[in-house]
């Protein structure tokens, strides 16, 4: 099964006068790729329930479930270096719309 994720490359660390530049300054692609399917021991890091997105970012990872993930997307999006988004999965499992 493929996964829709958004990967940000990272063009290296900010320098020279502007160097309060964004760390990633290229533009976000989506791309599907195989990737891991997260499963039940996945949790939320906030509130405990299953997971259904894993962002990485360059110092770890957190894991949110579709709550959580669309109450920081703004957070979260501005520095991911990658998304896995399986919310689609939850939409077919519970049939939530």
């Amino acid at each position: 099964m493929t996964r829709t994720a958004i990967r940000r490359e990272r063009t290296g660390p900010p320098s020279g006068k502007n160097s309060r530049a964004r760390w990633f300054d290229g533009g976000v692609s989506t791309t599907t790729e195989d990737t891991t399917q997260m499963t039940a021991a996945d949790r939320c890091d906030r509130c405990g329930a299953q997971a259904y997105v894993r962002v990485e970012l360059p110092s770890g990872e957190l894991l949110f479930c579709g709550h959580h993930a669309r109450a920081h997307a703004d957070a979260y999006r501005s520095v991911a270096t990658h998304i896995q988004d399986e919310t689609d999965r939850l939409h077919a499992e519970h049939g939530a719309g």
